[in-house]
């Protein structure tokens, strides 16, 4: 049998100490059973949504992963063999297994999706896309119900769904205001991705700035939570809706953030405030893949990569990512 590398979880971390709380192990790959798909992972993504899961927190919405275990996330690789209908040794596919360099996984369970191999780069399977892209899709289209003409302000916009988010509202015929965290970060979202307004949070004053904007803002999506959105709080139009995509301000903590403390102005301002949750929609068979990969032929949708090299670093790429270092999506190539 072949032997893989994994992280396993074996402590619950506290801030950013991910080295004390995981270690790279090594084990013996298990025989592929009825129903199942072994895959060779060529890439694994880094998301902020698996810090909640470290945590021994009970109230998110996926349970904490078990001390021991495996740390779970995203994989995109080859199927080196299959015992399930619909893939085959070969299929590039994209699903929920392990930080580890295969993961044998359920189909159904993981959410395995054969991809187009044809896309000019496989990572963007991952970012514009993926995942990222049809949270940013969904957030927006279906759960805010953008028009367009509207005011629409992203946070973590230099990041993998924000990034998308100001992507989709721009093409939709929107004035986009994103909030990042460097002075690189926002030329790059101005200059490459055609937002309005970029922000730099660290540097400015984020309430004074988005006091000027005329009218309000009608949208917010929401990636970060703490002091952006009491900064956006008062500066929403009547009547504006918030989605809450992310709230990665708080993701550290076993309790979460307290609450905005504008809280009030959702009265004032008649707001409406919405969680965005993926799997609800795809639950019910919806997929956005085929009107993000029509922006991403017509050029008007693209993305950039924070690509850290090696199993042995995917701690490194992880910190990266949360301490906002990065700028597009965070990806480990674990390729030998």
């Amino acid at each position: 049998m072949t032997d893989y590398r994994y992280w396993r979880l074996n402590s619950r971390p506290e801030g950013h100490e991910y080295a004390a709380a995981l270690s790279l192990e090594t084990a013996e790959l298990q025989t592929v059973g009825d129903g199942q798909v072994l895959v060779q992972a060529d890439y694994l993504s880094m998301d902020p949504g698996v810090r909640v899961w470290m945590t021994a927190r009970e109230d998110s919405y996926s349970p904490p992963i078990p001390l021991g275990t495996p740390m779970q996330g995203q994989f995109l690789g080859p199927v080196i063999e299959s015992r399930a209908d619909g893939f085959k040794v070969g299929d590039i596919v994209r699903g929920f297994g392990h930080w580890a360099t295969h993961s044998l996984v359920d189909p159904v369970m993981s959410g395995l999706m054969v991809l187009d191999p044809s896309v000019r780069d496989l990572r963007d399977h991952f970012g514009t896309l993926g995942l990222n892209g049809w949270t940013a899709y969904c957030g927006l289209v279906d759960v805010l119900e953008l028009k367009e003409g509207e005011t629409v302000l992203v946070s973590a916009a230099a990041g993998a769904t924000g990034s998308v988010a100001c992507q989709i509202a721009r093409n939709m015929g929107c004035r986009v205001i994103a909030i990042a965290g460097s002075d690189d970060k926002c030329a790059w979202l101005t200059e490459t991705l055609g937002v309005d307004v970029a922000i730099n949070y660290k540097t400015q004053n984020v309430e004074a700035e988005l006091a000027k904007v005329d009218g309000g803002i009608d949208v917010y999506f929401e990636n970060v939570g703490g002091d952006l959105l009491d900064a956006a709080l008062p500066n929403m139009a009547m009547y504006g809706r918030i989605g809450i995509s992310g709230l990665i301000a708080g993701y550290t903590s076993d309790g979460g953030l307290p609450g905005p403390a504008r809280f009030d102005q959702i009265l004032m301002k008649r707001l409406t405030v919405k969680g965005i949750f993926l799997p609800d929609f795809l639950a019910k068979g919806v997929n956005y893949y085929a009107p993000l990969k029509q922006w991403y032929d017509e050029g008007r949708l693209t993305g950039d990569f924070d690509e850290t090299k090696g199993m042995d670093n995917v701690l490194v790429a992880f910190e990266r990512l949360m301490r906002g270092q990065n700028l597009g999506k965070v990806v480990v190539d674990v390729r030998n």
